[in-house]
């Protein structure tokens, strides 16, 4: 069985390791970061297809640019930020539409692995926060994502999108209002759920 780096200090071990060729020390990396990497696709992106398809053609960049990692900040910062910029890229040059997630299957396997994230909501609840978020506009939905889900500032988010602080700002509260009415929608079709009778 692999072993795969959980210490700050043994990632930065499997960085420097597979930075000098080590395919088992990339091969820890990939298996310790390919689900959070996939996770911020699917977000960004709305598309399985596309997140699968990104999450692979992120890891296969990463490994051409390991060796440009200054360890300036974390890997992991290093990481999400070339999946960010390499999903925004990918995003600005597609112009089709996403074919999104609607078979049910895909719909619980997707909340299932989010339910670590949102323990305390229900799986009707957890469905109807991950179809708000899928259906907002894609430069709501990005903003909302790096934001709230994977933690960037304003700052760090007006530079990765090449907009102003105050636009991400005002795109963070649209983009917020809009889930908010669309889950106050859900409840009204749902009365019950989320509760216990």
């Amino acid at each position: 069985m692999m072993s795969v780096a959980t210490t700050p200090r043994e990632v930065e071990s499997a960085v420097l390791r597979a930075s000098t060729g080590d395919a088992s020390a990339f091969e820890e990396l990939y298996h310790r970061y390919c689900r959070r990497v996939y996770s911020l696709c699917l977000r960004l992106t709305g598309s399985v297809d596309d997140a699968e398809d990104l999450t692979q053609d992120i890891f296969l960049l990463v490994h051409r640019k390991l060796g440009s990692f200054r360890g300036d900040s974390s890997f992991s910062t290093w990481l999400y930020r070339v999946a960010v910029n390499r999903a925004l890229m990918h995003l600005r040059k597609s112009s089709v539409r996403h074919e999104l997630a609607e078979d049910r299957d895909e719909v619980r396997k997707i909340a299932d692995a989010r339910a670590r994230e949102h323990e305390g909501l229900s799986p009707i609840d957890r469905i109807a926060l991950w179809r708000a978020i899928r259906n907002l506009p894609r430069g709501y939905r990005t903003v909302l994502v790096l934001h709230d889900v994977e933690g960037y500032r304003h700052d760090e988010i007006a530079a990765l999108l090449g907009i102003s602080v105050g636009a991400t700002k005002s795109q963070l509260h649209k983009a917020r209002m809009k889930v908010r009415r669309s889950l106050c929608r859900s409840h009204r079709r749902f009365p019950s759920h989320g509760r216990e009778s």
